[in-house]
């Protein structure tokens, strides 16, 4: 099994390279996307939640990410949490998770976990302009997330942008492969897939 950590700012095209990886390679391959694993603030008033910083570390179970990733790769099945975007919660239903060949570990702060960073083979990082990241942070929480164009500046401004900064960008320093130009980069993906199939090839011969 390899475990590989795709990170980067929010519309970088993150979920682009995943799933490119991901119909390009011919093993078995499951997603773990590190959004199921915010904390649950389904307690909170409607103010708190929106004042609520989504992109700090803190925001993340990284203790329940790392026991379910050990998990798989000891061939145990897991049931992944559900977040809820609108309600800022948890649901009472899970998805249930089988180990595979290759796990992608994906999201905007998983390398800003040491611990985390440890259980990883491979650890990518995909870069994009910062005007570009921010049309794409704008369609995706006004269309998906029911949020308002207001909501997705202030926001933007307030938390984005900053822990971006504080906490993403210096993460970049751990990826053994950064990938410019977001998920429309063709070459860096087919160069990956490539890597990640000479890495599973050299694991099976040396069981």
């Amino acid at each position: 099994m390899l475990i590989i950590g795709i990170a980067g700012g929010s519309g970088s095209g993150k979920t682009t390279v995943v799933k490119a990886i991901t119909e390009q390679l011919k093993e078995n391959v499951v997603v773990i996307p590190q959004d199921s694993y915010y904390k649950d603030l389904g307690h909170l008033s409607e103010e708190e939640k929106r004042v609520h910083n989504f992109d700090h570390p803190e925001s993340i179970d990284f203790d329940l990410l790392r026991a379910q990733l050990k998990e798989l790769r000891e061939g145990r099945i897991v049931e992944q949490p559900i977040y809820s975007y609108i309600t800022c919660g948890r649901s009472t239903e899970t998805v249930t998770v089988k180990p595979a060949d290759v796990i992608i570990v994906e999201g905007i702060l998983i390398f800003s976990d040491p611990k985390l960073r440890k259980l990883m083979d491979i650890k990518i990082f995909v870069d994009a302009d910062d005007d570009d990241r921010l049309m794409r942070v704008m369609a995706r929480d006004i269309v998906e997330r029911g949020k308002t164009v207001e909501w997705v500046i202030e926001r933007y401004s307030k938390t984005v942008k900053p822990m971006y900064l504080q906490f993403i960008e210096p993460s970049k320093r751990y990826a053994d492969i950064i990938i410019p130009q977001g998920g429309h980069n063709k070459v860096a993906i087919d160069v990956i897939s490539a890597t990640i199939e000479k890495s599973l090839a050299n694991s099976k011969k040396s069981r």
